[in-house]
């Protein structure tokens, strides 16, 4: 069976506290995007499991990759209802860009071999399993618009009409790390929650909707900075980066044409502004 993972943005982004196990408190809103991988799960015919990328990331029988960590998750609790398959992922999504694309891939995999093989799981459980995968995993599983807080991984959907819209996602060749990009953060209460902020109109989201990584990712990245600034002038409505970066997106009104170019090193794709 194939399936094909999607891409998510964050509309803003607060890191509002420090937890006592390291990790930040946060709240932000996710945001399917369409912008996919490609993952297909068969029954292994050589009785061992398998795994193949391709694309833009191509790590053949990479034991470190998180679908085969999914994969893990789920045979150790179902041995005798899931056989040895073979995992085909073809990598189109940037990889450390803001986008989780990682994580989708994880998150399918759990979606597909609960499907495939009949396990019966309810959305609450495979959303507690791709828990223990990372924090985004647990948004693939419910794949619509949802305001996030705790780590990202407590959910909340919401209604969110970008019907009006599409996005043009711009993601340049640069990794951020995102361990270093937290350390150079204060976390603050912000004084409009980012639920509050995406119910008013689109047209004030430049002034209220912020992403609290862009200071210091832009400080040490200008060419990022430049991306949205360059988005900004293509008649974009908002423009933000995505996580922790590097990926920037603008959101465009529908019928417009979008007039920009940028290095050929950089991945870009436009997306309507809703996933379905």
């Amino acid at each position: 069976m194939i399936v094909f993972p999607n891409c998510k943005i964050n509309l803003g982004l607060h890191i509002t506290g420090k937890r006592s196990d390291g990790y930040h408190h946060l709240e932000t809103v996710f945001v399917p995007v369409k912008w996919y991988d490609v993952l297909e799960i068969i029954s292994s015919e050589k009785k061992e499991k398998i795994f193949s990328a391709s694309g833009i990331i191509a790590s053949e029988n990479d034991s470190d990759n998180i679908c085969l960590k999914a994969y893990s998750v789920l045979k150790n609790d179902f041995p005798e209802w899931i056989p040895p398959v073979g995992i085909y992922l073809h990598k189109t999504i940037p990889a450390g860009a803001g986008l989780g694309g990682g994580s989708a891939d994880a998150a399918f995999t759990l979606r597909l071999l609960n499907q495939q093989f009949n396990l019966g799981l309810s959305p609450e459980q495979l959303i507690s399993y791709a828990e223990r995968l990372g924090s985004d995993c647990p948004f693939f599983i419910i794949n619509q618009p949802c305001f996030a807080t705790g780590r990202g991984e407590k959910l909340e959907p919401i209604h969110l009409d970008l019907s009006l819209y599409k996005f043009l996602l711009v993601s340049p060749p640069i990794h951020i790390n995102t361990k270093e990009a937290f350390t150079k953060l204060v976390p603050t209460i912000p004084v409009k929650s980012i639920k509050e902020i995406i119910q008013q109109p689109v047209i004030t989201w430049k002034e209220e909707l912020k992403n609290d990584f862009e200071e210091s990712v832009f400080e040490k990245h200008p060419a990022i900075e430049n991306i949205k600034k360059n988005l900004y002038e293509a008649g974009a409505v908002y423009a933000s980066m995505s996580g922790s970066g590097s990926t920037v997106y603008g959101l465009f009104n529908k019928a417009e044409t979008i007039s920009i170019n940028f290095p050929s090193q950089y991945s870009t794709k436009e997306s309507a502004g809703q996933l379905n």
